[in-house]
């Protein structure tokens, strides 16, 4: 079993030792758990693939403790990464920079940049500043499953795989980092997060070419997958004016189905498990990921999701609903 422990100075010593050794600790962030090692190590990145049943091919992000690391990492670090970085570090915004030789290709996925970001989570920070180095850490989950926001999400997927868990609590923004590629002749939106686009074309005075989801090629960055954040039961989005015929629909065929909702208010007898999430759209996403591990419990034929607006505040998780149900 994986041990679990609450994130003190001990534990923090003791996952520092590990990430020395080349070992696995999962750790919390501002917007999911992640699954660290020494970004430094080939081979112990090659472990976090393993634990994970991630393609290698997909590049992992790297954590540091401060700007000032930027150089460690990238070859070039333009002024527009500089500027982000100052406003929106620490925080869940990633740049991705063209990398320096000696960066491993197992981090980058074998492409010539590399992601890099400062959590704003003190656990994450005192384990960033223990170690000294980057923590190479994508979601610390099974591949294009739920993330994890909580310590048990994290055991729920890899007990047994990964040698420590360190609990700090649920996560605070619970989607992942808005991701921005810096390396090429104009800026690009990789994957919408908590921090804007329009935050971002503010402080950088020129406009973001958004790159979609694909399947086809190898990503730029994590989270491009058409297919992300899935529950493994059916799940799909259903606008609002259109639920409660589908629910009745569903019932009529002996389904039984879940509803992650945040306004709809059921009328009928039909039976179904409704899970409210707040209707501000910070809130949902912080609660979003644990709402659908809870109704992937349940046993349930399909998950209903409540679409939510169509708007910029909604972009994140929109992003995020849109990848659950594409397998579907």
């Amino acid at each position: 079993m994986t041990e679990t422990v609450f994130a003190d100075d001990t534990a923090i010593a003791k996952a520092v030792e590990l990430l020395h050794q080349g070992r696995l600790v999962a750790f919390p962030t501002e917007t999911v758990y992640g699954l660290g090692t020494d970004a430094g190590n080939a081979e112990a990145v090659t472990g976090i693939f393993r634990a994970k049943g991630r393609p290698v091919d997909h590049p992992l992000i790297v954590h540091i403790a401060s700007s000032a690391q930027l150089s460690d990492w990238a070859s070039q670090v333009p002024d527009a990464a500089q500027r982000l970085a100052k406003l929106f570090w620490p925080g869940p915004l990633t740049l991705i920079l063209k990398k320096r030789p000696e960066v491993p290709d197992e981090v980058t996925g074998g492409q010539d940049t590399v992601g890099l970001r400062i959590p704003d989570n003190p656990v994450a920070l005192r384990l960033l500043r223990a170690f000294g180095g980057g923590i190479a850490a994508p979601s610390a989950n099974r591949y294009k499953r739920v993330s994890p926001t909580q310590a048990s999400h994290v055991a729920e997927e890899l007990d047994g795989l990964i040698d420590l868990i360190l609990d700090g609590g649920p996560c605070r923004v619970g989607v992942e980092s808005t991701i921005i590629d810096l390396s090429g002749a104009s800026p690009l939106l990789l994957r919408p997060g908590r921090i804007s686009k329009a935050e971002i074309e503010q402080e950088l005075q020129c406009e973001l070419t958004v790159i979609s989801a694909t399947n086809n090629d190898t990503p730029r960055a994590p989270g491009q997958m058409t297919v992300h954040y899935a529950p493994l039961t059916s799940t799909r989005l259903c606008p609002p004016e259109r639920l409660s015929e589908t629910i009745r629909q569903l019932n009529d065929q002996g389904k039984k189905i879940g509803l992650l909702a945040y306004r709809f208010e059921s009328k009928s007898s039909s039976s179904v498990t409704i899970y409210y999430l707040p209707e501000t759209a910070d809130d949902y996403a912080q609660g979003l990921y644990a709402a659908l591990r809870d109704l992937d419990r349940l046993g349930l034929d399909a998950i209903l999701v409540e679409q939510p607006p169509e708007s910029n505040e909604w972009h994140a998780v929109n992003d995020r609903l849109k990848k659950a149900a594409a397998a579907f």
